[in-house]
């Protein structure tokens, strides 16, 4: 016991020192990751195959690699579902590429492409924006309404290449419209035609499912495993909107930035409270404890999140090692079982 005390002292040791260099992203010093044993990653991919709620974060700022706070490996083992939100990186960048497909492949965390889905914000150079465009300007009618329903597809299409050409997930539709023509039932319509291709569809078989992915993507792609078990989800700042995807959705990320609770239109499984870790990093994340604490009436809620979760890795006095409290509120949440 004493030689076991003796290096868990030596671990926290160290760990100390390694997080007074990690401050310093400019450091030519490069950090490597504890690895553990195949037992270890098992029970960790158990775990979060299992139904439990769930933790979540939108990542970003990967593209320095010289720090832990910025690596896929550095975030918390049992983080259930990461939103990439600082965009797929190119795949020249074997370095990240390795991370990502260790953190997805053997720690069992999930990998979402994300988005503001605003299709009048995206530039005319996209396909699906010069038949958007085109389709705009046609006079109303039955061929304008097809036209347009057709660059929706296109636009699902183009997000739902980024998940299965790189071997993701799943998606995150950041649904913020604010005035965008690709809102209400044009979004239900573009998020419907990604549904054939991810998410819990009822209304589509998994045969299909892999017969649509087998057209689009090859048989090489349709053969992987899990193929037709990627996720779709939807993420918006109110509960009460787009009920009538449920059906279609994996999960609500909702931004909760405030720090509420209530399932609104969705139902209390599903829905995924997320605080705002972007902004409040240097508080006491006080919004996170409520949100992992939170029990529904009855059943379970989806589980908790953060946005820019990686801001938790900073050592302050309100955080004195990194992911402390990020950590702290998975336990909250899924208390471990001794």
């Amino acid at each position: 016991m004493r030689t076991i005390n003796y290096l868990l002292t030596l671990i926290v040791g160290m760990g100390g020192l390694m997080v007074s260099c990690d401050t310093d992203i400019e450091s030519e010093s490069i950090q490597h990751p504890y690895t553990y044993s195949d037992l270890y990653y098992q029970n960790l991919r158990d775990f979060k195959a299992s139904d439990h709620e769930i933790s979540f974060g939108w990542f970003a700022q990967y593209g320095a690699q010289n720090s832990m706070g910025v690596r896929f490996m550095g975030l918390p083992d049992s983080l259930d579902i990461c939103s990439m939100w600082g965009g797929i990186p190119a795949k020249e960048n074997t370095d990240i590429w390795e991370e990502i497909r260790f953190v997805q492949k053997v720690k069992g965390t999930k990998m979402l492409a994300v988005a503001i889905t605003r299709i009048d914000a995206e530039t005319d150079d996209h396909d699906f924006k010069k038949a958007y465009n085109e389709a705009k300007a046609m006079p109303d009618g039955e061929e304008r309404t097809a036209a347009l329903n057709r660059s929706f597809e296109m636009y699902a299409e183009y997000f739902l290449d980024q998940v299965f050409l790189n071997d993701l997930d799943g998606f995150d539709a950041d649904y913020e419209p604010e005035g965008d023509f690709l809102s209400g039932t044009n979004f239900e319509y573009f998020y419907k035609h990604m549904a054939k291709y991810m998410g819990p569809n009822p209304d589509i078989t998994k045969e299909e499912r892999l017969k649509l992915i087998e057209e689009r993507y090859g048989k090489e792609i349709a053969s992987q495993e899990g193929i037709c078990d990627k996720m779709l989800n939807i993420d918006q700042t109110s509960a009460n909107q787009m009920a009538s995807l449920v059906p279609y959705s994996n999960y609500c990320f909702l931004q909760a930035y405030s720090g509420g609770t209530g399932a609104g239109s969705w139902p209390d499984e599903k829905v995924v409270y997320c605080c705002n870790m972007g902004d409040n990093w240097q508080g006491t994340m006080e919004s996170m404890y409520n949100q992992a604490r939170y029990k529904p009436a009855s059943g379970r809620k989806g589980g908790f999140g953060a946005f820019f979760i990686h801001r938790d890795y900073n050592v302050h006095e309100n955080n004195p090692y990194p992911y402390k409290r990020f950590r702290e509120c998975i336990q909250i949440q899924n208390p471990a079982i001794h």
